[in-house]
């Protein structure tokens, strides 16, 4: 092999798969272009998924779900006639108490008042404004404080207590 062989042979092991500036130009376009369409597709396909089809969407429900009120005010009659004890028992106590379900002491059982009534008025209506046990809060319902108070009277009293009635709040001053 002659010198100049050698130095041709050697060239060519080291030249890539690029030899033209023409081939440099495509390569580098190429290079560049491809990926830019890939993620212009991926973006796409992501995106195209998430979107309803055409008008079917509600737009005033949808509005009116974004920005609906976090809390909400009840305003009641204060001068509605305030029920019994034995209307509030039966409407909303007597569910678990007729029957003794969760613990709740069942009505006119003097056994299990008995301790209870001991305890007096004020911590049997602690205990029905606030809860106890498995027995929710019933401060804030249907009903207001005075009429639970009612109801606790009722129960107790059929249980062996001798409670009288709370005493009807004064309507507030104006």
């Amino acid at each position: 092999m002659s010198d100049n062989s050698q130095a041709t042979a050697h060239e060519e092991d080291h030249t890539g798969p690029v030899k033209t500036p023409k081939q440099l130009l495509l390569a580098a376009f190429f290079s560049f272009v491809i990926p830019i369409f890939v993620i212009i597709g991926l973006v796409y396909y992501v995106t195209s998924a998430n979107k309803p089809a055409a008008g079917s969407v509600n737009v005033e429900k949808a509005t009116a779900e974004r920005i609906q009120k976090v809390g909400m005010v009840e305003i009641r009659d204060a001068n509605r006639e305030m029920k019994s004890g034995e209307e509030v028992y039966k409407a909303q106590c007597a569910a678990c108490h007729a029957v003794g379900a969760a613990g709740a002491p069942k009505f006119g059982d003097a056994g299990a008042w008995g301790a209870r009534v001991k305890t007096g008025f004020d911590a049997l209506y602690n205990s029905a404004i606030k809860g106890k046990g498995a027995m929710g809060a019933q401060a804030g319902g249907d009903f207001s404080d005075y009429e639970i108070g009612r109801a606790v009277v009722f129960l107790a009293n059929a249980g062996g207590g001798k409670f009288d009635e709370p005493k009807k709040p004064e309507p507030a001053a104006k």
